[in-house]
């Protein structure tokens, strides 16, 4: 038995994945609009789990969470035209907190999959949050950086002539999930790049792993962000999470997460990075509970050490930015309440 739960968003497409994922027995939504109606909708569809939606009002969000195993969450406003991370953060901090409040309360220990965008501050607020709450896990937070790696797999198939291979090729991408601080190590590609790829086709491959959210913003034209591939991105991954949960060895993939999930493994990857930071995406093993094991970065290019280098100040900017928001939230509503509270 697995239930998943999704929280808003992308909710639609990413709940039509799930429910057509096998292991998946339950699915529970939770949004401000339509979800009893999209519930309704896919409770059609003949696979195993059954289906749930709930609105806000009447404790829906408990009981959407009620039983929770893995808790998705995509909410909050899709990038537009002109709109910055930062500006995308004030949007959307406020709602992560408030559903991360509602997880803590009600299912201390589900699997957490953060999509909600900036992801490099939106998993610190999950995190500070549960913190306060005394039920934080870092093994069981985890922020979706699984787009990068599909478009890096995608992309450098397009590179090769033959998408055909976008399923086999595999590509580490390391950092964090925005802009600079995605750093696809492309020395590692399960499939090398052709030897006589010219240095500014390199970058540009490169740039637009970084900036392909920007791709799909401009092509959209004021529209939405990139939705489809993100809730395939996000399927992706909490498929493997469920698939480690229920004991199968041997999955890896990039994730963004709490270093302190495995000491030996962040020791050395502080060791790689010459310097320690509180989260990042790295090549994670997963396991029954969560972060098995936070691998190394491996062996890296002058030039991928250089964009490495570069992401490491946005990242602590990007952390502290989430932890900061929390605590200025929780100052708030003592001076409100006269108590510490959330």
């Amino acid at each position: 038995m697995v239930k998943a739960v999704v929280l808003g968003g992308i909710g639609q497409p990413l709940a039509l994945l799930l429910k057509a994922n096998p292991l998946v027995t339950e699915l529970g939504l939770y949004d401000i609009v339509n979800t009893p109606g999209v519930a309704a909708d896919l409770s059609h569809i003949a696979t195993p789990a059954k289906v749930e939606g709930y609105l806000p009002p009447d404790d829906g969000l408990a009981k959407a969470l009620k039983g929770a195993d893995v808790v998705v969450i995509p909410a909050g406003v899709p990038r537009k035209p002109g709109m910055t991370r930062d500006d995308l953060f004030k949007i959307n901090a406020g709602i992560i907190k408030d559903l991360a409040t509602g997880i803590a309360k009600t299912a201390p220990n589900a699997f957490v999959l953060v999509i909600s965008n900036p992801v490099n501050s939106t998993v610190p607020i999950v995190a500070e949050v549960f913190k306060k709450f005394g039920t934080f896990n870092p093994k069981r937070v985890f922020g979706v950086t699984t787009l990068d790696v599909v478009r890096a797999s995608t992309f450098v198939s397009e590179i090769l002539g033959d998408l055909s291979l976008s399923k086999e090729v595999v590509v580490p991408v390391v950092g964090g999930h925005s802009g600079v601080t995605i750093v696809p190590l492309l020395s590692q590609s399960s499939h090398p790049l052709p030897s006589g790829l010219a240095k500014d086709n390199l970058d540009a491959l490169v740039n637009r792993i970084q900036f392909g959210g920007d791709e799909v913003v401009k092509a959209k034209n004021g529209a939405g962000s990139a939705t489809l591939s993100m809730a395939y991105a996000g399927a992706e991954f909490a498929a493997k999470v469920i698939r480690a949960v229920k004991g199968e060895k041997g999955i890896i993939a990039p994730t963004y997460v709490n270093l302190a999930a495995d000491a030996q493994g962040a020791a050395a990857l502080t060791k790689d990075l010459g310097q320690e930071l509180v989260y990042f995406s790295a090549n994670v093993e997963l396991g029954t509970e969560g972060v098995a094991k936070i691998n190394p970065l491996g062996t890296v290019t002058e030039a991928e050490s250089a964009l490495i280098k570069a992401a490491i100040p946005e990242l602590v900017k990007n952390i502290d930015t989430g932890v900061n928001f929390v605590a200025e939230a929780i100052k708030a509503e003592a001076a409100k309440n006269d108590e510490p509270r959330l």
